[in-house]
């Protein structure tokens, strides 16, 4: 009888411990929390290297990059019920030559279990009629056109042989948002039911994002760089940015 009440003893402070536990699942109602998206630069599947790597396009050419960077704004998380949250102010230029622009963090989300995030490639309508504005939209940031009034969503500026422009350049400057040449696109992708994106008050999760910059040349249109190799708006821009809308950006995996 004494050895029962012994061990009795020592198991209900465990039993109470492991009552009160709180589940990975649990989601406590009203609260918020942040999570970060980064996004790794590959061409085709190799690291992007500025100024040095020799790539080659969809048509064979060989190319350099010395500049690769984009926008992506107005981030919405959807759950599987059909919910919908869209992250208020959520500009932010992603930029090769700096790698903390290509960490971002998130706040003050509702916590819960996301299984769908999309976002604009780009800047939105009314912010491209808005004026210089500050932070990431900054014109400092060299992604805006002073002359026409708008923001300059993807810019892939390097060089290759097969270019007839100076010294072998290539001007990809990618933006407009009046038809028939607006260029503003949307990245959508499904996550994985079994590993959603779970926002909790006690954990930070990481969504990888893979960008392909090679993107930008094939999808639609494979593009050849002896007769395409400078753009800064029109319809030229609108074939480049019909490509990279459909392969730009990959979820690799998420870290909960």
């Amino acid at each position: 009888m004494k050895i029962s009440q012994y061990l009795l003893a020592l198991l209900c402070p465990i039993i109470l411990l492991s009552s009160c536990k709180k589940s990975d699942d649990d989601i406590t109602a009203n609260t918020k929390s942040s999570f970060t998206i980064e996004f790794e630069h590959q061409v085709n599947g190799a690291a992007l290297a500025l100024n040095t790597n020799t790539y080659k396009n969809a048509k064979d050419e060989d190319f350099k990059i010395n500049v690769f960077k984009y926008y992506v704004s107005n981030i919405k998380l959807s759950k599987a019920d059909g919910s919908t949250y869209l992250i208020p102010e959520s500009d932010f230029l992603i930029d090769e030559s700096k790698s903390a622009s290509k960490l971002i963090t998130i706040n003050d989300v509702p916590t819960g279990d996301y299984t769908k995030i999309e976002y604009t490639i780009g800047v939105d309508y009314a912010r491209n009629f808005a004026g210089a504005q500050t932070g990431a939209l900054d014109p400092i940031n060299g992604m805006f056109w002073t002359w026409n009034s708008g923001y300059i969503f993807v810019k892939l500026e390097g060089s290759s042989p097969k270019s007839t422009a100076t010294s072998n350049m290539l001007t990809f400057h990618i933006g407009g948002v009046v038809d028939p040449n607006n260029t503003i696109r949307t990245f959508s992708t499904e996550i994985n039911a079994a590993n959603p994106l779970r926002i909790r008050t006690d954990a930070k999760p990481n969504m990888h994002f893979i960008v392909n910059a090679a993107a930008l040349f094939t999808g639609t249109t494979d593009i050849s760089f002896a007769s395409l190799n400078f753009t800064m708006g029109g319809a030229n821009s609108v074939l480049v940015a019909n490509n990279y809308a459909k392969g730009l950006f990959r979820l690799d995996h998420i870290h909960n």
